[in-house]
């Protein structure tokens, strides 16, 4: 009997000693873990307010550049007249693949409406079914150089632009033109920072990003597809009594300045200064 007792005080005692160092293990992997969760924790906090302070930074800067025109952030409450944001982690492989694939030009923008290559890596979320009514949609990107107003365009339709590299957008309502003509002065001025996806409404006005550095601009572009994809005929334009029409799904308003596009046949309906976008 006297065996047995102390055979058990042994069991026990052994017992006893493998739960404390399962609790042990059980606290350590606990502490692993609670220290991964406040590693990755801290790296998005800091990288988030890093971003944060750099476009604010970048945004005083550009304000005391640009006395033409005061830049606002996406953020601010004005810009819900003209679109919204929208979650950048639906783009993922679009960004990927503008990112590593696609080269700002030296000179000038290069405006691909459509890439095949986006819709063999990019993979349609629900929400472009919702923004756009089902369509089926044209994949592309501008990159450039650009730094002027140049014109306004506006679609029947909504467009989603993905902001690779920071950029700026001015941006007008289609309710303030009148008499095929719009006035700048009436025209706000966005900062859109890195990895900022945005859809802009049929009823705003908008046309190329301006970059924001010597590097220049990267920007994804989503539209019905069609959009872009043909100009439209001066016989067309008068048949319709509209000469703002310019492409398929697309009107435009062009600065006097701007030959090129005047060349093309676009309508000089814009009035005022051609607004440029310093940064340095």
């Amino acid at each position: 009997m006297f065996f047995l007792m102390v055979r058990y005080k042994q069991i026990t005692v052994s017992i006893n000693k493998l739960i404390d160092k399962r609790d042990e293990r059980k606290k350590t992997t606990n502490r692993f873990l609670t220290l991964i969760i406040f590693s990755k924790w801290y790296d998005l906090f800091f990288f988030q307010f890093k971003e944060s302070a750099y476009s604010l930074m970048n945004l005083k800067t550009l304000n005391e550049l640009n006395q033409d025109i005061l830049i606002k952030e996406t953020s601010e409450l004005s810009f819900l007249r003209y679109g919204k944001i929208i979650n950048i982690n639906l783009f993922e492989p679009y960004i990927q693949y503008l990112d590593q694939h696609t080269h700002i030009p030296k000179t000038l923008n290069q405006y691909i409406a459509d890439d095949p290559l986006i819709h063999e890596v990019f993979k349609k979320p629900p929400l472009l079914d919702d923004i756009f009514g089902d369509m089926p949609l044209e994949y592309g990107y501008v990159n450039g150089n650009n730094s002027y107003l140049n014109a306004l365009e506006f679609h029947p339709s909504p467009e989603i632009n993905i902001a690779i590299t920071p950029l700026v957008l001015m941006l007008g309502h289609t309710e303030d033109i009148k008499d095929f003509a719009y006035d700048v002065s009436q025209l706000e001025a966005f900062y859109v920072p890195a990895n900022t996806a945005i859809v802009i409404y049929p009823t705003t006005l908008h046309f190329s990003p301006c970059k924001v550095s010597d590097d220049g601009f990267k920007c994804g572009v989503i539209l019905p597809y069609g959009t872009n994809m043909a100009f439209i005929s001066a016989e067309d334009k008068k048949k319709w009594n509209d000469p703002l029409l310019y492409k398929t799904n697309k009107r435009l308003l062009a600065h006097p300045d701007n030959k090129t596009l005047l060349d093309l046949g676009a309508y000089p309906g814009l009035q005022g200064k051609n607004i440029k976008i310093e940064y340095k």
